[in-house]
This record gives C-alpha cells, structure tokens and sequence, in this order.
C-alpha cells in the first residue's frame, strides 16, 4: 500500500462496486458532495426509495383497503419481497426472518419467549455498558418479572486499563455461571469501540450450560458476515436504519431460528398478524401462530416502511453481499494502513480504539482523540466529513462499501493529519 492520493484513485478506478455509488442521494454543501461515514449512524438514502414509496401510495390512493388484495404489490404479500435479500444478509433461512416493530420492542419480544427464569437459572449475560436501549430493557423487563437487575444481570466488561472485551473473559463468565445462566444476550459488534465479537463460540459456550442465546444485531446486520441460521443462534434482533440504509426510525426485523417455530410450548406475546395466514380473517378466539418466524408478528405492518426497506435491499442484492464485504474489508485495511502511517508522524495524538481483527471484519473504527476532541470534530465537520461524535473523547467513522470511496478514506486522514 502507499500513502499518496494516486494510489486511493487506482483502487477506485479498479472497484467493482464503484457504480452502486451512483444509487444513493450524496449529501451535499453548495454543491460539493461531502465525505459521509456514518453509515453506523443512520444510512444514506437510496435513491430509488421515492419510487417505492409512491407505488405504495399510488395504491392506497387507487384502492384503498383493498390495496392489501389489490394491484401489482398487493401489501398482505409485501413482507415476501424482503426476504430472500435480508437473508444473505444475515446468513439465515427466509422462514426464520420477519421484519416488524423497532429493535428494543423485538428484544422485549424475544425475551418474552427465551428468557424464563425458574429455579436457580435466571442470570443473564450481557456487555457492561451495552448500549442503553438495551440497558434499560433489561432493567424493565426484570422488574416487570418480580426480578432485580442487580442480582440477576452479569454485565462482562473489559478489564482496568483496556478498552475493549476479552473473549476468554466472556467464556469465561459463561461458564461460571453455569446452571445459573437462562440467557446470553450479547451484541454482535460494540457501538462505541466498534469491536467485532465471536458470536459462534459465545453461542456454543451459552448452549454448553443449557443457556439460551441472542444477539442485539444494530451495528452487525449489513455490516459483517453473519450465519445465523448455522451459528445455531436461538435469536437476534436488528434495526434497518444504519448499514441497511432503510430511513429514519426504520422497522427492525428479527430472528428465530426454525428450530422453535412449531413449538408449542414457547411463550410468546401474540397479535393477529401472527396468526396462521390461511385463517387469519375470521377472527376466531385461540392463537393459531404462522409456523414461521412471521408468527411473532402483533400488528399490521406498514406497507410505506417496508418500501422504504425494500429499496435498500435491492441495491444489496444487485451488488451482491459477499461482494461487499469483500470491499468493506480492503477499506478498512487501507484505513488502518493510512492510520498507522498518521500516528508515526504524529504519535500520541489519538489511538486507535478498534482492535485489528474487528477492523479487517467490520466498517466502524472510533477514535480516541487525547485532546481537543471536539475541537477536531468540529473541523472535520467544517471539512465536509460526516462523523460521529461520543463524550467524552471518540471520533466514530465507518465508510461503507456501496456508498464510500477509499479516495473519501483518504480525505479524511488527511484531514484528520492536518
């Protein structure tokens, strides 16, 4: 690799996804396209959005009601054009994916049917600090069970001096709790440090001790690889809004893995857009669930959020999502490098939050600035660059593989330099 803007502009010229580019709304200042790497944020706007968005409209405007039965996209079959897309996403079967509610109200859900405590198994393990959404789902779910938070959560946590988790420390908890443990709930990758965790061998070791386990997926799904369905993961939820790039408070979907999906014996909130299709409109007394993940469905969902999400997935699906992750690695990689080569010339100004490997496997990469955090931040803002900014001290970036460009990587390093 080498450190001149010549070689960002070979890599673009070389990049086959460079054209997808082509298929998202830019955000621009009197005229010039800005550096936009906060697709750990909130995802840009493809442009075929607006399309999708009004044939959904144009059919609630020619039908009415009966756009549900109607036209050319009747809505009652919607969710089906999701699918198969979400599910080379996120490495599952169609069956065990339905994409309803936001992420929080999906993780209540699930802990509706995989958490039971009984007896001396009712700790749960999760991150220490997780991002608070999931915080205080914990903390209101337990005391909505007659539990106490502080008794029965074990939050793992890196240890003095570091700033990331170990995974040997998360077996280890696992293990240690043992026959105590009814749940891991882990996230897939750390909001703030951006670490990539090892989800097959946190799931292996839960089910080890009879535990079931479920990742919140926020910042994993559309960023990494993932294998759900064959990492034996009982759960996951995710939100759509970040690298799925599906708007502003995007519907979130959720997994279940096939394993549970005619079990009678689960527990579970239920509404009738769960209920078994073929009797759904007769509204008779007895819960009936579709024998899929859809039947953890409540209410009717929107057919204009699913469009919005529909057309994000599209442009995955013609990119082809190996492809970008594949891409996604070689930016990080040069960012590294260009990193690398910025705190040679400048040591001690800022470190590198985000371990290695997590780099080479994921988008995000924080920051750690030492002084004048938001001074700088708020240079690169005037710079052009889109980032993100955490208190006390981190800078968050993530270029993305369908939007970014590595001359963008570049820019910004610059920047960051200057």
């Amino acid at each position: 690799m080498r450190s001149d803007l010549g070689y960002a502009l070979e890599l673009d010229a070389v990049d086959p996804l460079a054209a997808f580019r082509d298929e998202f709304i830019i955000p621009e200042v009197q005229g010039r396209e800005q550096v936009y790497f906060l697709g750990n944020s909130l995802g840009l706007q493809p442009k075929k959005t607006s399309i999708y968005l009004h044939q959904v409209l144009d059919q609630w405007a020619r039908f009415g009601v009966e756009g549900f039965f109607m036209g050319e996209d009747p809505w009652l079959q919607y969710h089906d054009h999701l699918l198969k897309p979400l599910a080379e996403i996120v490495g599952a079967l169609p069956a065990e994916l339905v994409v309803m509610n936001q992420l929080t109200v999906n993780l209540h859900l699930m802990m509706v049917s995989f958490y039971r405590p009984g007896g001396k198994r009712k700790k749960i393990i999760c991150e220490a600090r997780a991002f608070p959404s999931d915080q205080y789902m914990f903390e209101t779910h337990l005391i909505s069970l007659g539990l106490n938070p502080d008794e029965e959560l074990i939050e793992v946590g890196p240890r003095d001096g570091e700033t990331t988790i170990r995974l040997d420390d998360i077996l280890s908890a696992i293990h240690a709790a043992g026959e105590e443990l009814a749940l891991v709930l882990w996230g897939g990758v750390n909001y703030y440090t951006g670490q990539v965790f090892d989800l097959e061998s946190i799931t292996q070791a839960g089910h080890a001790v009879g535990a079931k386990v479920g990742f919140d997926l926020a910042h994993a799904a559309g960023n990494i690889k993932l294998e759900l369905h064959s990492w034996n993961i009982d759960f996951a939820c995710w939100c759509s809004y970040k690298y799925l790039n599906a708007g502003p408070g995007a519907i979130g979907a959720a997994f279940i893995h096939e394993r549970y999906h005619k079990d009678e014996t689960l527990h579970r909130f239920a509404g009738w857009w769960g209920y078994e299709k073929e009797s759904r409109f007769k509204m008779e007394k007895g819960f009936k669930p579709v024998q899929s993940a859809e039947g953890w469905q409540l209410s009717t969902p929107s057919p204009l959020l699913y469009a919005l999400h529909r057309s994000s997935l599209v442009v995955f699906a013609a990119a082809g999502f190996d492809n970008c992750l594949v891409k996604a690695q070689k930016m990080a990689a040069y960012h590294r490098f260009l990193l690398d080569h910025l705190l040679t010339d400048q040591p001690g100004k800022f470190e590198i939050l985000t371990p290695a490997e997590s780099m080479a496997r994921g988008c995000q990469v924080s920051l750690l600035v030492k002084q004048g955090g938001r001074t700088l931040f708020d240079q690169l803002t005037r710079q052009g660059i889109f980032a993100d900014w955490r208190e006390p001290n981190v800078i968050r970036v993530a270029p993305v593989p369908l939007y970014n460009r590595y001359e963008e990587i570049w820019r910004f390093v610059q920047v960051l330099g200057s």
